[in-house]
């Protein structure tokens, strides 16, 4: 077996390769329009092929913004049928993948809500996620996404309490980020912080939200009508489109509401603009950023499991 990635003269032979599982993948239309965007790129794609035939046997595929300077989750693992060990094969081409890297990026999967009563995805999940495992990726998380539509749920009204302005200066959100991440429970800020110095931490979130689709001067912080800092609100976007890119309330006013303002100012900024459809994830574990989503009307579609590696490991 040969292990390398793609080239630009492979592309017929990775359209070929095709997912009938019930689980997310690169499909055809999927890998053309984001080859052509810079989310997907030819040297982000490893192929294990057939040293006799040149058959593509295996396929991995990372995602990364278009100016990123590094792969940022595993988009889609494909294993030829035939082949009668997919764990190890996929887990191989993974290694393999790592080392050139020098890193281990995240395997992020999309299945449906409900998705562990569905056979035919536990299987598919199932041999991915061992493969993985083996390749290094062995911390769990699941995500809940969510979305809120037009016409289906109202438009919030604004804060009464709160006062968001815009602030083109980053170290303002640094200092703003680095404030609502004491004590939070999202998975990947906490993973980050046990690696990373706090201000360190910060910086690299507010360069990743620099990176999204989202335009920079949607970004607000939130004062109370005395001036103190209340927390931070990015309305943002993706390759799929609007999101609720990032909120956090700073811990000193926790517990008294305020992350249904922050949510209500950034569907109504999105609202605002024309948007008929915006999403969102948050962590099983993130029980009060759930219930604040339910309490504005967004609803559950979808599932996002992701593998990463343990805090600390790295090639």
């Amino acid at each position: 077996m040969r292990f390398r990635p793609a080239r630009r003269d492979d592309l017929d032979r990775l359209l070929g390769c095709v997912v009938d599982e019930p689980i997310s993948w690169a499909h055809p239309d999927r890998l053309l329009t984001f080859l052509g965007t810079g989310s997907y790129r030819y040297d982000r794609i490893w192929l294990a092929e057939d040293e006799q035939t040149g058959e593509i046997m295996a396929r991995a595929v990372w995602w990364s913004f278009p100016d990123g300077d590094r792969p940022l989750a595993l988009d889609c693992l494909y294993v030829h049928p035939s082949v009668t060990d997919r764990r190890a094969l996929a887990a191989e081409l993974l290694r393999r993948a790592h080392d050139a890297y020098g890193t281990v990026p995240e395997y992020h999967v999309f299945v449906t809500p409900g998705w562990r009563d569905d056979p035919g995805t536990r299987a598919a999940v199932g041999w991915r996620w061992e493969a993985a495992g083996k390749a290094g990726l062995t911390e769990e998380l699941e995500r809940l996404r969510y979305a809120w539509t037009d016409g289906e749920a109202p438009v919030p009204e604004p804060s009464r309490r709160l006062v968001f302005r815009a602030d083109d200066d980053d170290e303002a959100f640094v200092a703003a980020f680095r404030r609502v991440a004491e004590g939070t429970l999202d998975f990947h800020t906490r993973q980050a912080l046990a690696v990373m110095d706090p201000e360190e931490q910060a910086r690299a979130d507010v360069r990743d939200y620099t990176s999204m689709r989202g335009d920079r001067s949607w970004w607000r912080l939130a004062y109370d009508h005395g001036g103190d800092l209340v927390g931070v609100a990015l309305p943002s976007a993706n390759d799929a489109g609007p999101v609720v890119g990032y909120l956090g309330v700073v811990p000193e006013r926790r517990g008294q509401g305020y992350v249904d303002d922050l949510l209500g100012e950034i569907t109504r900024f999105h609202a605002g603009r024309g948007v008929r459809r915006i999403a969102a994830d948050t962590d099983v574990g993130n029980v009060p950023m759930a219930r604040a989503f339910e309490r504005a009307g967004y609803r559950v579609f979808a599932v996002r499991l992701v593998l990463s590696a343990a805090t600390g490991r790295s090639v």
